[in-house]
């Protein structure tokens, strides 16, 4: 190989390690069901207490984050839940967190209590989008009502076409989101979880009529339209299933 050779080759290898350095890390998504007994006893606060006490302040203390939490309010099977989602850089920042000795005193008080705090517990984790790769907190204030919140899954028939499925959304479905009004909080692929492959997703709405008209302007853009009518993208070629639920943030959440 020759200096001129040499030189060239060098240049581009480095810049093909500066843009993979400059590309934003796909961060991995905790989502975890907290299921509730259908009645009314204090199953709901010990958990929404235990969050708020001991969640919360093992993510500011070890830098990860953000978090929100959610009750149920239409839709999600095996009755109510309290729904955590927790946005991690890495799967060791959630292997560390069992080392924080106040969060395992905490965890080891919750646990400690008589009877039931829950009835059962389920996670699942995801891996973020390419175009996104991280949480996206909704902007909030002090005076604005907490939003509505949809989770929507889409099981795939094999890998080969939840990866079409993904493409899709980074290529311009996620945009078409946003132009609607939606408010796209997080896009993940589940790496740990039931029913995969499958790719699970979050949008944000101001209430019921805002999530309607939303939905509506998705359904009537020619972008949409047009993207949808190409060969090998049509829900039936790619999506074997789809299932959603609606939740609310609890009050203590950062993300509402």
């Amino acid at each position: 190989m020759n200096r001129r050779t040499f030189t060239l080759t060098s240049a581009g290898a480095a810049a093909s390690l500066t843009a993979a350095a400059a590309a934003p890390k796909k961060g991995i998504f905790e989502l975890r069901f907290f299921r509730l007994r259908n009645s009314a006893d204090n199953q709901a606060p010990r958990v929404s207490d235990f969050l708020k006490s001991a969640i919360l302040p093992a993510a500011e203390r070890n830098g990860f984050g953000p978090v929100g939490v959610f009750r149920n309010l239409i839709g999600g099977a095996e009755g109510p839940f309290i729904m955590l989602l927790t946005g991690y850089p890495s799967l060791a920042a959630l292997e560390n967190l069992g080392a924080d000795s106040e969060f395992v005193k905490q965890v080891g008080a919750f646990n400690a209590q008589p009877g039931l705090n829950y009835m059962r517990m389920e996670t699942s984790l995801l891996r973020g989008f390419d175009s996104m790769p991280t949480i996206a907190v909704p902007p909030t204030d002090a005076k604005r009502p907490g939003r509505i919140f949809e989770i929507r899954t889409y099981e795939s028939n094999n890998l080969t076409t939840l990866r079409r499925k993904m493409k899709m959304f980074d290529d311009g479905e996620i945009g078409i989101f946003r132009r609607a009004g939606m408010q796209p909080v997080f896009f993940g692929e589940t790496i740990v979880g039931r029913n995969m492959p499958n790719l699970t997703y979050m949008l944000g709405y101001d209430d019921l009529a805002h999530r309607d008209k939303t939905w509506r302007a998705f359904g009537s853009d020619p972008e949409w339209q047009k993207m949808r009518a190409l060969p090998g993208l049509s829900d039936a070629e790619i999506v074997s299933n789809i299932t959603n639920f609606l939740v609310s943030p609890l009050p203590f959440s950062p993300i509402r």
